[in-house]
């Protein structure tokens, strides 16, 4: 079920504006329904996950920054996402999903707004030749801006994806363990090819949403740590990061805030490799040291 919901958005944010980086939630999403959705679109929630009570989560588990992600079925809309990052600026960073013909100035808006980088979720599309989704001018200001691309496509595709991106200069984040196909797991030729991109030093991995790679991840976590000590050798905790997936769409009634937690803690035992990944490597991607 949904978590409960948590105190007024404006008693929230008077009080809790942490500074110190205890640790980072890289990849969460907020929306109301009612909300203009995506003609193309797999799914839409039909709940609330506003941005109050997101932030009561963080605090009810002593998360004191988070990565708000532009949802896949609100489309290139960010204005829900770009309010609520000006809500708690100090706290939070965003990744929004954009027209392929983005300008500069509507980038740079974004970026004084807390968009530090942007997302190609490709679930579910066909495969197409990169300037489809994002042309060579609104690469250029993105790498000039310093952002990042981050990608949410299955493991087979991703080696097809990610390796224009970097031949465009670009730093790329791969969503949700690299999406290996259940059935595989952590054989799957396409996540096997991830790990070879560790050598590029440009690109990061989100540990984030076991759930939707694996059927029982909390009660068996074997597959999951397999995948964890494996991308820990390709890409270092340097390169890694862990993400709660809140609200957890289409598995709100398996999953919650506490059980990704719990889970991380679990395959990821040692204190300082997890301080790594939850805390001191987003900490640098999402410049939250900087803004």
């Amino acid at each position: 079920m949904m978590e409960k919901q948590g105190p007024d958005a404006s008693q929230t944010l008077a009080v809790h504006r942490p500074s110190l980086i205890a640790s980072i939630d890289a990849h969460a999403h907020v929306f109301e329904r009612g909300l203009s959705l995506a003609r193309q679109r797999r799914y839409a929630p039909d709940y609330d996950a506003p941005l109050d009570t997101y932030l009561a989560q963080l605090d009810e588990h002593g998360v004191s920054h988070g990565v708000l992600v532009q949802p896949s079925f609100l489309g290139t809309d960010c204005s829900y996402l770009l309010d609520a990052l000006r809500r708690a600026p100090e706290r939070l960073r965003g990744v929004a999903v954009i027209e392929p013909d983005c300008g500069r100035d509507t980038l740079t808006a974004m970026a004084r707004a807390g968009i530090v980088g942007i997302r190609l979720n490709l679930i579910g599309h066909a495969d197409l030749p990169l300037h489809r989704w994002a042309s060579a001018q609104t690469l250029t200001h993105i790498r000039e801006l310093g952002w990042h691309v981050e990608v949410h496509a299955e493991a087979a595709r991703l080696e097809r994806i990610v390796r224009p991106l970097l031949d465009e200069g670009m730093n790329v984040v791969v969503d949700h363990f690299g999406r290996p196909d259940p059935t595989q797991g952590i054989d799957d030729p396409g996540f096997r090819r991830l790990l070879e991109l560790g050598d590029t030093q440009r690109v990061w991995v989100k540990v984030s949403a076991a759930y939707r790679n694996w059927q029982n991840p909390g009660h068996d976590h074997d597959h999951v740590h397999g995948a964890v000590k494996l991308l820990t050798k390709a890409f270092s905790v340097d390169r890694l990061m862990w993400g709660s997936d809140w609200p957890h769409t289409q598995f709100e009634t398996q999953v919650n805030f506490a059980r990704t937690l719990d889970l991380l803690h679990a395959i990821l035992p040692d204190q300082n490799e997890r301080r790594a990944i939850i805390a001191d490597t987003p900490a640098k991607l999402y410049m939250f040291d900087v803004m």
